[in-house]
């Protein structure tokens, strides 16, 4: 079984009068374990693709079956439910609150779900060492680099042991070097058995998964395997 299964997924929008079709009948396959980066110039439907995928949006048409359960038409209480079991999000501007330190920026997820404070504890420690930030668990994101911010992101992305990463644009505020090293971080959660998905407009970065999903103009143009460039990733 597929762990993401899409079939004739459309979304439109009505801007004014004008119905504007971001997607137009999107096709897509995700096996569990394997890295996907979406791509696509601006205005291609990667992003609306991605709110579908990451159960922040409803398709207007079509299918979304996530580890075999239709999505495509849950409420908004029934969609959030699944985000927060299914899915660890990473965003380009890493989303962090400046005045609480890495730790409890990675325990938040945590807090929603009414984990017991030991525990969120535990498990927020345990995943901000995965990262290699075990020693900064008290830092605040004013005393950590830009690389270090999106590491404490992925940490708490990690935090609820989702199955399913999806990272939109991680490495856009990040210079070349420490936007390799994350994604090698990305990289080798599919080692652990995690599925990573990406949105990216980056080439060099698409170049770390093993598939790359191209849209244009709402629809998937290009669908291809690759192998992943290899990283060494610095603690």
């Amino acid at each position: 079984m597929a762990l993401v299964e899409m079939r004739g997924i459309e979304r439109t929008y009505k801007m004014g009068d004008n119905v504007v079709a971001a997607l137009r009948g999107v096709d897509l396959t995700i096996e569990a374990g394997t890295s996907v980066a979406v791509m696509g110039t601006s205005g291609s439907g990667k992003s609306t693709l991605m709110n579908v995928m990451g159960c922040l949006d409803q398709p207007t048409a079509g299918s979304y079956h996530l580890q075999g359960r239709d999505v495509s038409r849950l409420s908004r209480a029934e969609l959030a439910e699944v985000r927060g079991k299914m899915i660890g999000f990473v965003f380009q501007s890493f989303n962090l609150l400046s005045r609480t330190s890495a730790l409890e920026n990675v325990e938040l997820p945590l807090i929603y779900q009414g984990i017991p404070a030991r525990e969120r504890h535990r498990r927020a420690l345990a995943a901000i060492e995965q990262v290699g930030l075990g020693g900064r668990a008290d830092h605040h994101p004013s005393q950590l680099s830009g690389g270090q911010q999106q590491r404490v992101a992925i940490a708490r992305a990690l935090v609820g042991d989702a199955p399913i990463i999806m990272a939109d644009e991680p490495t856009g505020n990040l210079d070349t070097r420490t936007a390799h090293e994350v994604m090698g971080i990305l990289r080798g959660l599919v080692g652990q058995g995690k599925t990573v998905i990406l949105v990216t407009h980056e080439a060099d970065i698409a170049a770390h998964a093993s598939r790359v999903v191209t849209l244009r103009d709402g629809l998937i143009i290009d669908d291809r395997q690759q192998t992943p460039v290899v990283v060494e990733v610095a603690a």
